[in-house]
């Protein structure tokens, strides 16, 4: 299983972004796909996530500015980022909780991770 972030940038701050994530490889189920981050000096946070069943959770320093959402069909999940400040900046990891069969555990597997820099 592979998770492909791509959408990270340079913007300026108001500005937006959108991330996207592609989960590939053997996949029965997604239980949970979304985003984390770490910003320098910082230790890693949830930023926003689907479950299984469809129920979104946000940090709540990116509720009102940040949505998620996904295509099934695809195995791929978006974050529209809006009104973007300088504390957004850091390293956005997409990650997934995974059953590769009917039988197996869910894994946890996480991307390359992918900057985001906000300028002030």
């Amino acid at each position: 299983v592979q998770l492909q972030a791509s959408g990270g940038g340079l913007v300026q701050a108001g500005g937006s972004l959108r991330l996207s994530c592609a989960a590939s490889g053997r996949i029965f189920s997604i239980e949970n796909m979304g985003w984390h981050r770490q910003a320098p000096g910082k230790e890693r946070e949830l930023v926003a996530a689907f479950t299984r069943l469809g129920i979104t959770n946000y940090a709540d320093s990116v509720k009102g500015r940040f949505t998620i959402s996904r295509d099934n069909a695809k195995n791929t999940v978006y974050l529209q980022m809006n009104s973007l400040k300088p504390e957004d900046t850091a390293i956005y990891y997409c990650t997934a909780h995974i059953r590769q069969s009917d039988v197996s555990y869910q894994r946890s597997y996480w991307g390359q991770g992918t900057l985001v820099t906000v300028s002030s």
